[in-house]
């Protein structure tokens, strides 16, 4: 129901949130785990949650799996534009991959085997010599070292956030890269085997950030077919993929095409998935999911409603508040503002009570803070004391709540106060500064099936005298609009970790609130907050982490930065009975990128 945050698309969650293990050998590994040992041995043949011997087969009809209505370009690197969908998972590979059923760890895909030097100042890798791009050359040292290169000077900003402390990427030799840091940072190895990797030969001649549709040349099991833009495009199996042996990609990928096509709003999708035009379809509507999935079809089984579970730690999503705007400059301000959200009613009259509260930046995972901190916790919180909340030391604040004894009425006389404690107080029908200028603010959306949701935010805020005005643009203009942060207040979810790094430095680090494109959306300039974002890069150990992160929650619990939301625990799919489903679950998983990489075709269409 909310467009989510821009993550690094390019490293998948578990493994942006691997770190490699203390005090690694200098010795080739076919693995790296944070802490304990990879659960998959050296000699591997794939992982559990896969069917190895899944027949590739079979086309697979999807509909755009974002809010994304049309695309402008097959380059998912560069900032301007829309990427087609699909291209980053399918066309793409990295150094090395997570598994899907450990918190932390990365498993060889382009490279064969990884050395981190014993002073933990840089990282080599060896390149599989099977592996190639789907041109039919040999991906080579000197590709690996043109994409770093071309990433950090041509691609998107979060790039030269992310890989801010890599000082080089140098080959050694034809199959070997060595990457140099500049600091002792732990998930440094991890960021760089995360690299994607492309052709010295793509678009040659075109400056990397003008390819717009020059198919890439790139190592992944997929190649564009056709397109026809602002309809549909399809991609086809290579059948000289070189990766379909290799451990990490055992018993993946296996229909012969996959195939987008585009509708421009949820009404259209959902008829159109009933009508048959697509195969399977991911329903973050708690309305549609109770009403909308229903008929003869359901009933007779051709076409299969289920709920499947996952542990995934809980994205972070909310009404976020662009702290560059000056209404939200003051943190009571920011406070009133989350008591006019009255979660427990539209649970109970719009969610079906599908839904639970988020009480965290970290919520679902032993990430999160809870109760009062503790001894560790207090340490690192400690040196900011004069500058930060003192809610902060005690018992972790919890969101605003309605059931009784607690009520709407009695939060927003809590709010009216803190508003006129920030000195907004109300007459002649408006929430008023001193100098009579009205309080207002203009939330952004792209969804026309957020309206409903965030016109009841938007009836209790103007009990408060509030003037919202609510804007609803297409999906390019709102990208563009989150780019440059130019909105004041819009709905955006941050995709969920369990085990954090470098990445969150781009989220909520102080120097990435004016980068443009950033994923620092609020504008986020906090002292605190960047010492504790070093801390989770710096630990050396699980328990270090997850203090390092409950110390982190609470402070942006008490910043109020975001008016938070609502999760489930599962992944709503319907999909049309003709599928095969391997046997176990992934432990951690998104639901999309679950479907296109380890279902297969088990009934023609």
């Amino acid at each position: 129901m909310v467009k989510p945050l821009k993550p690094f698309k390019f490293l998948s969650s578990s493994l942006l949130a691997a770190i490699l293990a203390h005090g690694a050998p200098a010795s080739a590994e076919h693995a790296f785990s944070l802490y304990d040992a990879p659960k998959y041995p050296a000699g591997f043949t794939h992982f559990d949650y896969v069917n190895p011997d899944a027949p590739k087969r079979g086309t697979l009809y999807l509909a755009n799996p974002d809010r994304r209505t049309s695309f402008d370009k097959f380059n998912p690197f560069s900032l301007k534009g829309v990427a087609a969908a699909g291209i980053d998972q399918f066309m793409f590979e990295t150094l090395a991959v997570g598994s899907s059923d450990e918190v932390a760890s990365m498993y060889g895909l382009l490279a064969d085997d990884m050395v981190l030097a014993p002073d933990r100042r840089s990282m080599r890798f060896h390149l599989n010599p099977r592996a190639r791009f789907n041109n039919g050359d040999a991906v080579t040292a000197a590709d690996v070292k043109y994409s770093f290169d071309t990433l950090i000077e041509k691609g998107a900003p979060q790039f030269k956030s992310l890989f801010g402390d890599v000082a080089r990427c140098v080959v050694v030799d034809a199959s070997t890269v060595r990457f140099e840091f500049k600091s002792d940072n732990r998930e440094l190895p991890l960021i760089v085997g995360g690299l994607p990797v492309f052709s010295r030969k793509w678009a040659a001649g075109t400056p990397f950030d003008r390819i717009q549709l020059t198919a890439p040349i790139a190592s992944g099991p997929y190649a564009i077919e056709s397109y026809d833009l602002g309809r549909s495009i399809i991609y086809r199996r290579r059948a000289d993929y070189w990766g379909n042996d290799v451990p990490a990609r055992k018993g993946m990928y296996n229909f012969e095409r996959i195939a987008y096509r585009f509708y421009k709003d949820d009404l259209a999708r959902l008829e159109a998935f009933k009508a048959g035009e697509f195969d399977v379809v991911v329903e973050y509507s708690a309305k549609n999911w109770a009403r909308g999935y229903t008929g003869p079809k359901f009933s007779n089984g051709e076409i299969v409603k289920k709920a499947f579970p996952h542990h995934n730690g809980a994205n972070s999503q909310g009404f976020v508040m662009n702290l560059r705007r000056p209404q939200f400059r003051d943190a009571r301000v920011r406070q009133a503002l989350g008591l006019a959200l009255d979660f427990e009613w539209m649970n109970r009259q719009l969610f079906y009570n599908q839904y639970t509260r988020l009480d965290s930046y970290f919520a679902n995972s032993e990430l999160a803070a809870t109760g009062a901190p503790s001894e560790a916790e207090l340490q690192l919180l400690q040196p900011f004391r004069d500058q930060l909340p003192t809610a902060v030391f005690g018992p972790v604040i919890k969101p605003p709540n309605t059931n009784p004894p607690g009520s709407l009425r009695a939060n927003l006389l809590q709010a009216r106060q803190l508003f006129a404690d920030a000195g907004w107080h109300y007459r002649d029908g408006a929430l008023r500064n001193d100098k009579g200028e009205i309080f207002q603010l203009e939330i952004l959306d792209d969804q026309p099936s957020m309206s409903r949701v965030i016109g009841i935010y938007v009836r209790n805020l103007e009990k408060l005298g509030v003037r919202v005005n609510q804007r609803v643009v297409d999906y390019a203009l709102a990208q563009k609009l989150l780019e440059n942060f130019e909105f004041d207040m819009t709905s955006l979810a941050i995709p969920a970790s369990n085990s954090p790094g470098s990445e969150m430095f781009d989220i909520y680090g102080s120097r990435s609130a004016n980068e443009p494109g950033s994923n620092n959306v609020w504008g986020l300039k906090n002292a605190a907050v960047d010492q504790l974002l070093g801390k989770i890069v710096a630990a050396s150990s699980r328990a270090e982490l997850v203090t390092a992160t409950h110390a982190l929650d609470r402070v942006l619990l008490n910043l109020y930065i975001t008016v938070p939301h609502w999760y489930s625990g599962t992944h709503r799919m319907a999909y049309r009975n003709r599928f095969g489903i391997p046997a176990t679950l992934p432990l951690y998983y998104e639901a999309n990128p679950y479907v296109v990489s380890m279902w297969w075709e088990e009934k023609p269409r």
